[in-house]
């Protein structure tokens, strides 16, 4: 594998950065669609970064955001570390540009399993992961959710690598059968995501399988939204 530096585009939920990487990096940062994400590549070398887009500012800066991080070395779940967690953030504005987390598997060849218990809860009951399926998505307003010890904060990409929201928490959600994940989407509105629906857990959730139907369908442009949307997440058009 080549070791040249390339100057590519990684994008983040808050900016970009232009920023120099080898083409290790540049797979860590590929989802599968046109662009490269910033958050799968974790903590770059501020040496490598150019300049960044802020969102927050609409405007360019030369050389590198601020990067803060910290290594909890925690176990997250079965054969799940998570040994460094950090955020790109904008020198003027202190806005978040992008989040990473970097993982890694005791062992490589086992999958990982169930979120480890936060607390002692009064279920103990850990459902298996192959439950009967229910509705992918739903929207949810109900706060009794039973947490784990939750991969929070990491970005959610649908398998089109879309930008579905953040986790916010790991939970049993009351009539439901199985584990669920609450994001936080982009409108700031909470949605489950069935734990079967996960395909990969890493530096960040990607999500298998069709994560939009036609009943969300733009009547305007045709871009296939989110269940639950109410604007095109495209266009802007509101959703009938």
């Amino acid at each position: 594998m080549s070791s040249e530096l390339r100057l590519k585009k990684l994008r983040g939920s808050g900016g970009y950065i232009m920023a120099n990487v080898n083409d290790d990096q540049q797979r860590k940062g590929s989802l599968g669609g046109p662009d490269l994400f910033l958050a799968p590549v974790g903590r770059l070398d501020s040496e490598k970064i150019t300049k960044y887009y802020c969102n927050t500012c609409e405007k360019e800066y030369e050389g590198s955001p601020k990067i803060d991080y910290e290594t909890p070395n925690e176990v997250v779940a079965e054969n799940l570390i998570l040994l460094e967690k950090g955020q790109y953030i904008c020198t003027t504005c202190g806005s978040i540009l992008a989040e990473y987390r970097n993982f890694s598997k005791p062992d490589e060849k086992a999958e990982v399993g169930a979120a480890k218990p936060e607390v002692a809860a009064q279920d103990t009951y850990m459902p298996p992961m192959n439950s009967a399926p229910q509705q992918s998505f739903q929207t949810t307003t109900d706060p009794v959710v039973k947490t784990f010890n939750s991969i929070t904060g990491l970005v959610v990409y649908d398998s089109e690598a879309r930008r579905v929201g953040v986790v916010k928490e790991i939970g049993i959600q009351p009539g439901q059968s199985g584990i669920v994940l609450v994001v936080t989407r982009n409108d700031n509105k909470n949605i489950t995501i069935k734990w079967d629906d996960v395909k990969k857990i890493g530096d960040v959730v990607l999500l298998g399988g069709q994560t939009t139907n036609n009943d969300f369908k733009c009547s305007k442009c045709g871009n296939p939204n989110i269940p639950g949307s109410k604007f095109c997440e495209s266009c802007g058009n509101k959703i009938k």
